[in-house]
């Protein structure tokens, strides 16, 4: 038989999390002479004398906080993986992480603050509390971030979890009560507990982008956009026939349900009235 020629296929496949074990080897020296023993060093880890390497660490970190599971289905997706790690020490590895990277968040806070035009603003988040300090439920924190503007060469952004929404978040973060207070203007939506900032020396320049204006415009006017066309479409059908028409029988059976979204406003327009 002679070759004469191959076909070539390519198929696209997922190999699932494998854990690895790195052995580590650190020979010892000894001189006859001078009766001394000489070895390696032990090299930096993330965690000192823990067992997770700084690929673990890191896969951890990011799923963590960028598909968002919580750690118990982590330990679950671990487990079907071949190895058990119990979500405490998960916990814990992800509490050590946080301890060692806040002297790059210190850093970034450090190189904001010396802008002069911030940006702010809070999100909600879910956050669960132990049964003893609350009843168990879900509690709303906030998660606060403070970025420079999209015309600065400098991208940064740092974000800070907090319990509550008070003002006092953006306070402490731009040291406004200590001799190093920022001094700029602080670009932000219009909720209230930015105002205090302004007794402090910083100005307030609340945000007028159109992504806050269509927020506003479609909680208020879109219902009424909504009664508008509505009324709009039953125009036209009544006007492409006259009474006792074909098109008149149709306008009145299709206008009903075209009018129907908007009756809930209408009858509350004419209580408030």
């Amino acid at each position: 038989m002679q070759r004469i020629g191959q076909d070539e296929a390519e198929k696209l496949d997922y190999k699932p999390g494998v854990f690895t074990v790195e052995r580590h080897v650190r020979g010892k020296w000894a001189c006859r002479c001078c009766q001394k023993l000489v070895q390696a060093p032990v090299p930096a880890h993330v965690i000192d004398k823990g067992i997770p390497a700084a690929g673990l660490l890191a896969h951890l970190l990011v799923v963590k906080f960028m598909d968002h599971p919580p750690l118990y289905r982590k330990e679950h997706i671990f487990e079907r993986a071949g190895h058990l790690i119990a979500r405490s020490t998960l916990a814990q590895w992800v509490g050590e992480c946080g301890a060692q990277l806040n002297p790059l968040v210190q850093a970034l806070a450090d190189e904001l603050r010396r802008h002069v035009v911030l940006h702010a603003d809070e999100t909600p988040a879910a956050m669960l509390k132990p049964k003893q300090l609350r009843d168990g439920r879900t509690h709303k924190a906030y998660i606060w971030s403070q970025c420079t503007t999209s015309a600065n060469p400098t991208k940064v952004v740092v974000f800070e979890f907090s319990d509550n929404r008070a003002g006092e978040n953006v306070r402490e973060f731009l040291k406004l009560d200590t001799p190093q207070a920022w001094q700029g203007t602080l670009v932000t939506d219009g909720f209230s507990g930015y105002n205090a900032t302004t007794t402090k020396g910083v100005t307030s320049a609340q945000c007028r982008c159109l992504a806050c204006a269509w927020r506003h415009f479609w909680r208020r006017q879109l219902p009424a956009l909504t009664c508008c066309s509505g009324l709009r479409q039953m125009e036209q059908l009544q006007v492409r026939g006259g009474p006792g028409s074909q098109q008149s029988y149709r306008a009145s059976c299709t206008s009903r349900p075209i009018g129907e979204p908007g009756r809930p406003m209408a009858l509350a327009r004419c209580a408030a009235r």
